[in-house]
């Protein structure tokens, strides 16, 4: 097992890269916060005493509108001003998830206030069923740089930006695409030049989809049945490219 220290947007990190089955855990630390999950510390590991403190499962899965501190850290990187969307089309979702350890931790996101409660179901769903998350962080942690949260296996909704290599907006900058455990389920093109591109570009052991590993989305996962039920459709049945963690919605 090896391990490294490093700092994202001034939170310090603790990776541990596990030789066997290939599958990275990041380990968050926060200060000690005895208010627990009042404070809704995204990455946070809880207990079922946290949970209870907080009101109950079912008050750990909401949608609201997007609180100040989330807003003020969202600008200049999920956030750019532009005409299309604004702070009023957009929802703050918490939710909690499973990982692989068993344990549950603390998940956001910000979607857009057309697919709000249906993605709050569809993560509760998951929940119920301990479908693993690796985690699930606002892009902000990132600088809202992809490449770098998909690397990280991070699960994310809203992100002001391009589809990857062209000059077209993403259903993310609208808050109408989720990404679920990046980096174990790429984006796959075959560029103009013949180029295959690939992200994030650690993903591509994973684009082998005939192989067995963490986290792999497949077109009988359950994931793919609740977001598709949901009036979602699923990147990995596109056929000019391939985007095994992407759900959009269907407009």
């Amino acid at each position: 097992m090896l391990a490294a220290i490093l700092v994202i947007s001034g939170t310090t990190v603790l990776t541990s890269y596990s030789k066997g089955d290939g599958v990275i855990k990041t380990d968050f630390s926060f200060p000690i916060d005895t208010r627990q999950l009042t404070e809704w510390q995204a990455g946070r590991t809880v207990g079922q005493a946290d949970v209870e403190a907080f009101g109950g499962i079912d008050k750990c899965f909401a949608a609201e509108p997007i609180p100040d501190g989330v807003w003020a850290r969202m600008q200049g990187k999920t956030y750019k001003k532009n005409p299309y969307i604004g702070r009023d089309d957009l929802r703050h979702v918490r939710a909690l998830h499973w990982d692989y350890d068993n344990q549950m931790h603390v998940g956001e996101m910000v979607c857009n206030k057309v697919i709000a409660d249906r993605l709050v179901t569809i993560l509760r769903q998951l929940f119920d069923a301990k479908y693993p998350i690796q985690r699930m962080l606002l892009p902000d942690v990132y600088d809202a740089d992809d490449e770098t949260q998909m690397r990280d296996n991070n699960s994310s909704c809203f992100c002001y930006r391009k589809i990857a290599a062209t000059n077209i907006l993403s259903k993310h900058a609208r808050g109408l695409a989720v990404d679920i455990n990046t980096l174990y389920n790429p984006y796959i093109k075959t560029l103009a030049n013949g180029t295959l591109l690939i992200k994030p570009a650690t993903g591509e052991p994973y684009c082998d989809r005939s192989r067995e590993f963490p986290y792999k989305i497949t077109h009988d996962d359950l994931c793919v049945k609740l977001f598709t039920e949901a009036g979602f459709e699923w990147g990995g049945d596109w056929t000019t490219r391939k985007d095994y963690q992407h759900f959009e919605l269907v407009e």
